[in-house]
């Protein structure tokens, strides 16, 4: 039998990868994170299936519920949201998997800063105004930031910032970010992206918190930076005429004679 780790996607029923849809229809025991899955993935569930919600339980008890599924020969599907490469707390699980000799596979998922951005109509990277998206977070209570991994150490680099769990210290995340991106730099805040309930407010970060009010929640991600409302940037050359690239050799296009390679 395999553990199947399954990123179920941002919240949408419909962002799971195939893959992900055929491995849980596929597994008689489906162990899910019921706070952040939505139940309409679950449908993919064959008849007869053990769905167990994992929310409330603690790891020991969810790896006993693995060991038992193991001894009994059953195919487990393991879901958690978004994609599992980030704050997914599978690396522990897998720990203990290892530690059981328990075989796993590892299946991607949609991650909720790509689902943000497509609510919002953004590509994430400009040429000529920023190459590089940083995906961070703030000090919570079950994780604390290591030393290195500041807010203000991060808009050093002018990235694009995807900053996750943080929407109950907003105040504490635009007084870190002003002093290098400026008063008037764009702000979007995006609550359960992709989820029918799905909520938006664009700002920059001298008005972004009087706008988000007192009505937070927990499940919101913030980008920040200056690809969010930029229009003056350069045109990518991977489109270019003269460009010239394996698919595309310059002077194979009849409209353009003039940019064939010379000999």
């Amino acid at each position: 039998m395999t553990v199947h780790f399954i990123g179920a996607g941002p919240g949408a029923a419909d962002l799971i990868t195939v893959r992900g849809q055929n491995l849980i229809s596929s597994c008689p025991v489906c162990l899910y994170a019921g706070s952040l899955v939505p139940e309409e993935i679950l449908e993919h569930c064959p008849d007869g299936a053990k769905v167990i919600n994992t929310a409330s339980m603690s790891l020991d008890t969810i790896v006993a519920e693995i060991q038992t599924a193991h001894t009994e020969g059953h195919d487990i599907a393991r879901l958690h949201s978004g994609d599992l490469s980030v704050w997914s707390a599978m690396g522990e699980q897998l720990r203990r998997l290892d530690a059981l000799n328990i075989p796993y596979e590892i299946t991607p998922g949609v991650p909720s800063f790509s689902a943000a951005a497509a609510a919002l109509g953004k590509e994430l990277t400009l040429p000529g105004v920023v190459q590089s998206v940083i995906l961070t977070r703030t000090s919570g209570r079950a994780t604390q930031m290591p030393d290195g991994e500041t807010l203000a150490n991060f808009a050093a680099t002018g990235a694009t910032l995807a900053i996750h769990l943080s929407v109950h210290v907003l105040p504490k995340v635009v007084a870190e970010l002003q002093p290098f991106y400026g008063e008037d730099c764009p702000v979007a805040i995006v609550w359960r992206a992709s989820w029918p309930d799905q909520r938006i407010i664009r700002g920059c970060l001298s008005d972004i918190d009087q706008q988000v009010g007192e009505d937070r929640g927990r499940t919101a991600l913030i980008l920040v930076g200056r690809a969010l409302n930029e229009q003056k940037f350069d045109e990518s050359r991977l489109y270019a005429d003269d460009y010239d690239r394996r698919f595309r050799p310059r002077g194979t296009d009849p409209r353009f004679p003039d940019t064939a390679p010379s000999e």
